[in-house]
């Protein structure tokens, strides 16, 4: 039965619990919903597929959830930070890290790793050990980027400079990591950081209040109370300071399970402050995801702030890379109080009263800084608004398009493709927002996929470009 297998519905990587999501075909017919991972969008990473209704079998269940204790990580995050104990206090020779398995080795495990990749670690690596880590760079699963140091040090800057003394890091190692070494140099007021992220190898390096193994997408701790109560005492102690929480999921990642996670963590901040009002929270999405955000976020802003990673091929500076990152801040905190460098090309409007891009010119007939990308935004009479500078306006279609697109009177199915209605479209159906509800049943998520119908058995769980209405 479906509440007897729901505490077993953990995708065999051990990212906690899956999502039920929701797949629907096109002339009235009924939806089906299944669980899939939270966070792996490709089948090909994790092949974890169950229909809602399905009967598993006793002999499955225990079957799965031996096969998920077999994969589990080899030390608790308490023998972690005993290792790291140890390990911090050995002589300079004796302190080695194994490349091939991502470990800091104490002596005794040396000859275990002799035919391994193993080099020496430095303090100042201990100190950042997104640096001495391998990137975890999937796209379609953990795709862990690490911010440049301009951005790392103007995030911290500007948390600083906002008053905020408290960090609740959520997927942001190489901001904690800022946070921890500033906090060394004693030139500025101490700053407490909290980690939360996926990656496990982490809490080699710091103390159990300092990280929690965490999966944003379905608001799984992977140790279980000992580590929700970790972020409990974290907000509890904001009571007395000033917190804000840094995000920065994968770009694949669901708009929908993600903000689910930060509201419930905002409700919890909301309950201990006693207060109405929404944890002060920085979300790092790519600017195309704006719609999707404030359609959960309504309180939510986007600056022109562009964000680089040092080891993803196109957003960051330079020859190999764009010459603008797509990546942006989200944030419920006021955007008149966020001053953006202007050595780097930024500029502020005296009309909309905040930082803006260069190129982000002020419309005067639109009464704002319209660009999104970092173009210079044209105007159209026609459409009423600006329009991206390589659109052109189509009669056809009365409005601003690239001028190679299919126009509206094509060979292209009308209608709306959730209900089949030839009436109206997707976004005015009347069954949208009846299908948007985000839910979680038994710690498990519930969302919905719309795609389209599919030969195969089993739909593929994909991307943000999928019709995804969690």
């Amino acid at each position: 039965g479906f509440h007897k297998s729901v505490l077993y519905l953990c995708c065999p990587l051990l990212l906690g619990p899956t999502l039920l999501f929701e797949k629907l075909s096109k002339g009235g017919e009924a939806p089906r919903r299944f669980y899939a991972c939270s966070a792996c969008r490709d089948r090909k990473d994790c092949n974890f597929f169950q229909w809602e209704d399905e009967k598993v079998s006793e002999e499955r269940l225990k079957a799965r959830k031996s096969e998920n204790q077999l994969k589990r990580v080899g030390f608790t995050q308490q023998q972690q930070c005993n290792r790291f104990v140890k390990f911090a206090s050995l002589a300079v020779h004796e302190k080695r890290f194994c490349q091939d398995c991502q470990l800091l080795l104490l002596p005794a495990e040396h000859g275990a790793h002799s035919a391994h990749s193993c080099a020496a670690v430095s303090t100042a690596q201990l100190r950042r050990p997104s640096t001495l880590l391998r990137p975890l760079e999937n796209k379609k699963s953990y795709a862990q980027y690490l911010f440049t140091e301009r951005s790392a040090h103007f995030l911290l800057d500007t948390v600083t400079a906002l008053g905020y003394n408290m960090v609740l890091c959520v997927g942001t190692p190489r901001l904690h990591e800022f946070i921890k070494l500033r906090n060394l140099e004693e030139k500025q007021p101490l700053i407490k950081s909290l980690l939360l992220d996926i990656d496990y190898r982490y809490a080699q390096f710091y103390k159990q209040e300092e990280f929690c193994h965490y999966n944003m997408f379905n608001h799984h701790f992977f140790n279980g109370e000992s580590s929700s109560a970790v972020l409990q005492a974290f907000l509890t102690e904001s009571q007395e300071e000033r917190v804000v929480m840094v995000a920065d999921p994968p770009f694949g990642g669901l708009v929908k399970p993600l903000a689910h996670s930060f509201t419930l963590m905002s409700q919890t901040w909301r309950k201990l402050q006693n207060s109405d009002a929404d944890m002060p929270m920085i979300w790092i999405f790519p600017y195309f995801f704006e719609p999707r955000i404030l359609e959960c976020f309504p309180s939510f802003a986007m600056l022109d702030y562009q964000v680089d990673y040092d080891n993803h091929p196109l957003y960051k500076h330079g020859k190999t890379g764009r010459k603008q990152s797509p990546v942006r801040l989200f944030t419920n905190i006021s955007a008149k109080d966020f001053i953006l460098p202007k050595d780097e090309g930024y500029r502020l409007c005296s009309v909309c009263e905040r930082y803006v891009w260069s190129l982000n010119k002020h419309c005067n007939k639109c009464n704002l800084c319209p660009s999104k990308d970092g173009r210079e935004w044209k105007h159209c009479s026609l459409c009423e608004k600006c329009v991206k500078p390589s659109w052109k306006h189509c009669t056809t279609c009365e409005r601003c398009c690239l001028p190679e697109h299919p126009c509206s009177q094509s060979d292209e199915t009308p209608g709306c493709f959730t209900c089949g209605s030839l009436k109206h479209k997707r976004r005015a159906c009347p069954l949208r927002t009846q299908s948007t509800v985000f839910r979680t049943v038994q710690g498990i998520c519930l969302g919905s996929r719309c795609m389209k119908q599919k030969t195969k058995k089993q739909p593929s769980n994909n991307n943000n470009n999928d019709k995804y209405k969690g």
